[in-house]
């Protein structure tokens, strides 16, 4: 088997071929699925590897003591010996996991063999494919609760027995300094008990993310906002429980817990931090300081973690083994939500890599996790589905007819509702070399007004007259969502080039429908209407951003509001839900923003409400998270997005303004939209001007079919999402 080791002299990484670990009694033997990263505790120590012997001796004191007391006992040369013996040899790397049992050993009655575990232990949950765990390091995965998610159980565990050292109650107020991956963690639980918390950390990035997961107020501890927050929400007289989830040699978060903590209040040490207590400031305050050991009781005890005896809970209420499962019932429960923590997700082989990427800086990440191949494919998925995006095939080559620039495009709207008339047709009629030749609708009367308004040659309610029509070129689907495949079905398989408004299918089988249609007729001539990519200000934006080298995160919120009584949008069992009838504009915008596909879906829904976190994965590692939200202010912008990458951000505020702004060589540099526009223009006049052109011309389509599919592809996984409650993975067929 394969694992992750280091030398801890030269500081070299590498993936080894080792013995897999045998099944010894007490304990299982796991096949590893997903293995996180401790992008603090681990990185250091790789990065302790990379020094020199000083550099090693100044980071660690406490094991040059070690080493001067086996000098006085054993004398020089002996203690060398070992040392060096030690330092060059091979050490594994992680304790944080989630897997399938493989094998049972002697006196384990409470897993069997294929059960999906979290594991614990630098010895034991290591980046392996295989590992031997002890009966009081793992436990089992809540049903429905996504491998990748479980993977966290030991960080949150030492999260979550930092919170416990803190005793909180509800109502309190708690500061947190140091919002990496534990700060995180302690953040969303502090608030799930139902305290206020404020966080501080130098990294804008990461008290926006604190913010997003439920922190009252973040900022830099060296300004004074986080100060200012605390006064605020504890009415000037400090908070209550301090929590040290920061690292470094600054001795700043001592001394602002000092300062910050009321009289008689909680520091509680988490992390691994500088602690040159200011005696004054302590004592006159009598604080009560406190550290969390790990991931709790029975932590270092090997009686408790390799024999496997377990402490009475009437004594110990809340052991190692106690909080792992705690920590993955809050998950599985919606009460932590980890998925925004994870910056990147690296295949196995791509270990060294990626630890390289993440000592060098190349890759900013809160929470990195390595994929197992292997594992994905045979167990470790199960909880999380997976969405073929189907293949686009072609037999026989239709091309399109080439005109004239006098020789109108004859066109036939299938629908004349709202959109239709509002922010089609009125870009449609009277346009140069367009003629509106039929509009069919279900009912005569909806059909007659259409005619009337917009100058349709003819208005009727037989499809197939239309479709039979040789005359004309292009067909418009423009009715309710639950009958748009079947109408682009059989207007491709007419000859027609069709345009159809989102979606394009509700099911998968809608879908597949679509493309056999394609493959059957020869005819690809197709356009789904994501707009918003040819919004005249996006596009400039876009231009004017540039091109990218590195991952990007886009970031996508749509307030998209209530809807109105009586809204069919509402029919749910008849027309999909509401993400499904539209969420691919914005999937659509944030793949031609990223210049890909997407390769993976995650959605969660919040209770009680249509309020949805999508976040979409991308083959170079790029996110984009559409927040897509009914509850917010109706005066509120509909939609804003943000695009960060290599130094840069594009901004637009829902379509009315756009800035980009850079670091360039002789400083910043900022574009700003140089005027409000009249109205918003989501580029449907665009985006119809492009279609006309592919029509007229027998060019190609304004978006690949491919591109079209795997949109639609993304849309339906949400919805597969939400029913496993695990990510999605889009798999080309």
């Amino acid at each position: 088997m394969k694992q992750v080791v280091q030398n801890y002299k030269s500081g070299e990484l590498a993936v080894l071929d080792v013995p897999v670990p045998g099944c010894k009694p007490g304990g299982v033997l796991v096949r590893t699925a997903y293995s996180l990263i401790s992008t603090g505790t681990e990185l250091m120590k790789v990065s302790e590897a990379g020094m020199s012997m000083l550099g090693k001796a100044r980071s660690r004191p406490d094991q040059v003591a070690k080493v001067m007391q086996s000098v006085a006992t054993n004398g020089v040369p002996a203690t060398y010996r070992k040392v060096m013996g030690k330092l060059d040899s091979y050490t594994p790397l992680g304790y944080s996991l989630c897997g399938v049992v493989e094998q049972v050993g002697a006196g384990v009655d409470d897993v069997k063999a294929g059960d999906l575990v979290a594991c614990a232990g630098n010895e034991h949950a290591l980046h392996a494919e295989l590992n031997w765990v002890p009966k009081n390091l793992y436990t089992p995965v809540p049903d429905g609760l996504a491998p990748r998610h479980a993977a966290f159980g030991t960080v949150g565990s030492i999260a979550m027995q930092g919170v416990r050292q803190g005793e909180p109650q509800l109502g309190e107020v708690a500061l947190v300094i140091g919002l990496g991956l534990i700060g995180q963690l302690v953040v969303q639980l502090l608030t799930a008990a139902g305290v206020r918390v404020v966080g501080a950390d130098p990294d804008p990035t990461r008290c926006e993310l604190a913010e997003r997961l439920g922190a009252a107020a973040c900022g830099d501890p060296a300004s004074t906002a986080v100060e200012a927050a605390v006064a605020e929400l504890t009415d000037g007289h400090g908070v209550d429980q301090v929590f040290l989830a920061a690292g470094g040699g600054s001795n700043q978060p001592v001394e602002l817990a000092a300062r910050l903590a009321r009289d008689r209040g909680r520091v509680v040490d988490i992390g691994k931090c500088r602690l040159d207590l200011p005696w004054n400031a302590y004592y006159e305050k009598e604080l009560d300081v406190r550290f969390s050991r790990s991931y709790g009781p029975g932590r270092y005890d090997p009686a408790y973690e390799l024999e496997g005896r377990d402490y009475p809970i009437g004594y110990v209420r809340w052991t190692e083994r106690r909080n792992l499962a705690c920590f993955l019932d809050l998950l599985a429960r919606g009460s932590v939500d980890v998925e925004p923590l994870v910056s990147h997700v690296a295949d196995f082989d791509d270990a060294v890599e990626t630890y390289q990427s993440l000592k060098d800086g190349d890759l900013k990440a809160v929470a990195v996790l390595f994929r197992y191949p292997e594992q994905a494919e045979e167990q470790g998925e199960s909880a999380a589905p997976e969405v073929s995006v189907p293949e686009v095939r072609r037999t026989g080559t239709t091309v399109a007819p080439v005109r004239s620039a006098k020789t109108p495009v004859r066109l036939a709207f299938v629908g004349a509702g709202n959109y239709a008339t509002s922010m089609l047709l009125p870009h449609l009629a009277g346009r140069e070399g367009v003629e509106l030749s039929t509009v069919v609708t279900t009912t005569a009367l909806s059909a007659a007004n259409a005619q009337r308004k917009f100058g349709f040659a003819e208005a009727t309610t037989d499809l197939d007259a239309v479709l039979g029509d040789k005359s004309i070129d292009a067909v418009f689907v423009v009715t309710r969502h639950s009958s748009h495949a079947e109408l682009t079905r059989q207007a491709l398989l007419a000859g027609k080039t069709v345009f159809v408004e989102k979606p394009l299918a509700l099911t998968e089988d809608e879908l597949a429908g679509v493309l056999a249609a394609v493959e059957e007729s020869g005819n690809d001539r197709l356009q789904v209407g994501f707009n918003r990519r040819f919004a005249p200000l996006l596009q400039e934006a876009r231009k004017r951003f540039g091109a990218r080298t590195g991952p990007a995160s886009l970031r996508y919120l749509v307030n998209a509001g209530k809807l109105q009584h009586g809204s069919w949008y509402l029919q749910q069992g008849a027309e999909g839900s509401r993400f499904a009838g539209e969420g691919g504009h914005f999937i659509d915008t944030a793949s031609w923003l990223l210049d890909a596909d997407p390769v993976s879906v995650y959605a969660t829904a919040a209770p009680g409400n249509e309020d949805l976190q999508v976040v979409l994965r991308y083959p170079d590692g790029s996110t984009a998270t559409i927040s897509y939200v009914t509850t917010g202010a109706a005066g509120f912008p509909k939609e804003t997005l943000d695009l960060i990458a290599d130094g840069k951000v594009l901004r637009l505020d829902d379509f009315v303004r756009a800035s980009v702004y850079s670091d360039g060589t002789v400083g910043r540099k900022q574009w700003v939209s140089s005027r409000l526009p009249k109205a918003r223009d989501k580029g449907q006049n665009a985006e119809l001007a492009a279609f006309i052109k592919a029509v007229r011309t027998g060019g190609p389509m304004p978006v690949p079919l491919e591109s079209l599919v795997a949109t639609t592809s993304a849309t339906l996984a949400v919805q597969a999402g939400l029913a496993g409650g695990a990510p999605v993975t889009l798999a080309r067929a």
